[in-house]
């Protein structure tokens, strides 16, 4: 039951720290956020393991994790307030050319950053070219180019 308890306040834990650390997607990992996930990884392990590295322990730690995940996406389907919640929601960071700074700040992303989206994505060189620069609730950057 110990085990249960530690899987369960270690997700908990982990879903709220990562939503205030904000959205990043992993093709947007530096090599630093890399480091930090494996060392996260580590003692995440340890916390959730205790002294006692049976393999029935382990095996209860991973079926609490999958099930409060299950449990979480089946509730997610169900109630849009919990969807918003955990998962967020799109955030425009370019109105018609212009930069949002308080959303970037918020996001803390950079205008390069957005430029780099906007090059990749659409060929964009300059800022004026983008109608819509928008966060997904994934981490990524979708652009929407202005009309010519």
């Amino acid at each position: 039951m110990d085990s249960v308890l530690r899987a369960a306040v270690m997700y908990l834990a982990l879903m709220v720290l990562f939503k205030i650390a904000g959205r990043r997607s992993l093709a947007e990992l530096t090599t630093f956020d890399f480091v930090l996930l494996m060392i996260i990884g580590e003692a995440t392990q340890q916390a959730l393991l205790g002294n006692d590295f049976s393999l029935t322990n382990s095996i209860l730690v991973i079926i609490t994790l999958i099930a409060i995940d299950v449990g979480l996406s089946l509730l997610k389907q169900r109630s849009q307030w919990v969807q918003r919640l955990i998962d967020g929601g799109p955030t425009i960071i370019v109105e018609n050319g212009k930069l949002l700074h308080k959303r970037l700040r918020h996001a803390r992303l950079v205008e390069a950053d957005v430029m780099e989206a906007a090059r990749s994505s659409q060929g964009i060189e300059t800022l004026e070219q983008i109608k819509f620069a928008i966060i997904e609730r994934n981490g990524k950057i979708s652009v929407i180019a202005q009309e010519p």
